[in-house]
C-alpha cells in the first residue's frame, strides 16, 4: 500500500498526470523516488504515438518537430524547466555560492533565464528537425526519458545535498537511500541495455552523451554550489535529454 502512495506522489510531484490524493508523509515518501523515472515512460508512449501520427497524416517537419519538443513539457508541467531557468539565472550572475543559492529561491524570473529557455526550445526543435525517424530511434529516446530520471533519481540520494531545506533535501532525508539507490542502479542498467539492444551505435551515443553530462553536473553542483538541489536536478535531466537528442542526430550523420 505505501508503494502505491510512493507512486502517486512521485508522478503528482513530477509530471502534470492526474493522481489520486497521497499523504505526503515520511513513510510514504521513502520510495518516490524510485518511481520518479517511470514518469518518462508516458512521454516515450505518447512521442511514439505522435510519430506515427506523423507518418501516417504526413505531417510536415516544422509541426511533428514543434509537437516533440513540447510534448516532454506537456507531461511534466514544465518543473524541469523551472530548474533549469533558475539555474541558467545563478549560473549566470557569477556571484558567491551562498548568493546563488538565493539566487535558485528567488521566484523572479532573470533575463538570463528567459534567454536560456529561448536558446533551449529553439536548439531542440532544431534537432527534432534534423532526427531522421523511424521507430528505433523514438524507442532509444522514449528509454532515454527513464534513464535521464534514474540517473537524476540516483543524484538524489548519491549526492550531497546543497541545503537542508527544500523539497529534494525532503526526499533524500526520507528516502531509503540504500534501496534507492540499488533500485536506480538496476533501473540504469537496464535502460543502457534496451538502448544498446535497439541499435548498438545509437544507442552508445546516447549513452555516452548522457553520462557525459552527469559527470558535468555532478562537478558543476559540487564547485559552483556545494552540493546539489532540485533546481540543480531538473537543470540537469534537461540538459541529459537534449545531449542524448544532439547525440542521436550526430551519429546518424556519422
Amino acid at each position: 500500500m505505501r508503494l502505491i502512495e510512493s507512486f502517486k506522489i512521485a508522478f503528482s510531484m513530477y509530471s502534470s498526470i492526474p493522481m489520486p490524493y497521497a499523504d505526503w508523509n515520511k513513510q510514504n515518501m521513502k520510495y518516490a523516488i524510485c518511481f520518479f523515472p517511470l514518469v518518462g515512460i508516458p512521454i516515450g508512449l505518447l512521442q511514439w504515438f505522435w510519430s506515427w501520427i506523423s507518418k501516417t497524416a504526413s505531417i510536415g517537419v516544422v509541426l511533428s518537430a514543434v509537437v516533440f519538443t513540447l510534448i516532454p513539457f506537456f507531461i511534466t508541467g514544465g518543473i524541469h524547466m523551472d530548474g533549469f531557468c533558475d539555474t541558467v539565472d545563478a549560473l549566470s550572475s557569477h556571484q558567491t555560492t551562498e548568493r546563488k543559492l538565493e539566487i535558485l529561491k528567488d521566484s523572479h524570473t532573470g533575463a538570463f533565464a528567459i534567454m536560456g529557455c529561448v536558446v533551449y526550445f529553439l536548439l531542440c526543435f532544431a534537432l527534432w528537425s534534423e532526427l531522421q525517424f523511424d521507430t528505433t530511434v523514438i524507442l532509444i529516446l522514449g528509454v532515454g526519458y527513464v534513464l535521464s530520471r534514474s540517473l537524476s533519481g540516483f543524484s538524489v540520494v548519491g549526492f550531497r545535498c546543497a541545503k537542508n531545506s527544500g523539497l529534494l533535501a525532503s526526499f533524500s532525508e526520507t528516502a531509503q537511500k540504500r534501496n534507492v539507490k540499488i533500485a536506480m542502479g538496476i533501473l540504469i542498467v537496464i535502460c543502457m541495455t534496451a538502448m544498446l539492444l535497439l541499435d548498438i551505435c545509437l544507442g552508445f551515443a546516447a549513452i555516452v552523451a548522457a553520462y557525459l553530462t552527469f559527470f558535468y553536473y555532478r562537478v558543476m553542483s559540487y564547485r559552483q554550489f556545494g552540493g546539489t538541489t532540485g533546481d540543480l536536478a531538473g537543470y540537469f535531466l534537461q540538459i541529459c535529454e537534449i545531449s542524448m537528442l544532439g547525440a542521436i542526430v550526430i551519429a546518424q550523420k556519422c
